[in-house]
């Protein structure tokens, strides 16, 4: 009344107020606000697309209607703000091949982002008097102008996990194939020979397409 706060009605019910007060409603519903997708720098310095998620609701009218201007737009503001802070503080994905290893990462640590997001969101809010029921990340990609480059890198990575998976089975499958024939004496190799046949087995079994085979009628030495 006249710039003075009298009190906040939150029961159900008819009530009457003096008519000279300024009255103001504020919803205290849980609210579901999705960010516009922000282009900002991961912790490595690559630039990346990124929104978040939020539910949210009023706990304390007071904060709400006369510690901010506008508390809804203060709510969008301190969104985009902990978005941009929270990419700053962790890599898009984990590089260890050029010393970046990482624990939590913005692909693939989804809940220890949401809860660090959740987190900073809290104390921004509080002062709005605004609870933080959920935040968690709701688009993430790398920036057009270095995704296809991105893309590469990945699919270079996978392609290097995936060799060095198959020289070590085979090294151990070749292994264990002399093993074998030197235990059950099926036939005697000289070290010329057991290298042209760890090299004929190498390229069979870690080659990319299939091999032909090719039939000795002569001896070991034609």
């Amino acid at each position: 009344m006249f710039g003075k706060y009298v009190g906040t009605i939150k029961a159900n019910g008819l009530y009457w107020a003096n008519p000279f007060y300024t009255k103001k409603k504020i919803s205290l519903r849980a609210s579901n606000f999705d960010s516009e997708r922000l282009k900002v720098n991961d912790k490595l310095g690559n630039p990346v697309m990124i929104s978040t998620i939020l539910v949210w609701r009023v706990t304390n009218t007071y904060k709400a209607a006369f510690d901010v201007d506008n508390y809804e737009n203060f709510v969008r503001v301190q969104t985009d703000a902990a978005v941009r802070k929270l990419a700053s503080m962790y890599p898009y994905d984990n590089f260890a091949d050029e010393g970046h290893d990482e624990d939590i990462t913005l692909r693939s640590s989804v809940n220890e982002v949401s809860e660090a997001l959740e987190k900073e969101l809290e104390e921004r809010l509080a002062i709005a008097g605004i609870e933080v029921l959920e935040a968690r990340i709701g688009y993430l990609a790398y920036a057009q102008e270095i995704a296809s480059a991105m893309l590469k890198r990945q699919q270079a990575t996978a392609i290097v996990a995936a060799r060095h998976k198959i020289v070590l089975g085979a090294v151990e499958m070749v292994e264990m194939a002399l093993e074998e024939l030197n235990k059950k004496e099926i036939v005697e190799l000289d070290e010329e020979r057991k290298a042209a046949m760890v090299s004929n087995l190498l390229v069979i079994l870690c080659g990319d397409k299939e091999a032909s085979p090719v039939v000795n009628t002569g001896t070991l030495s034609h």
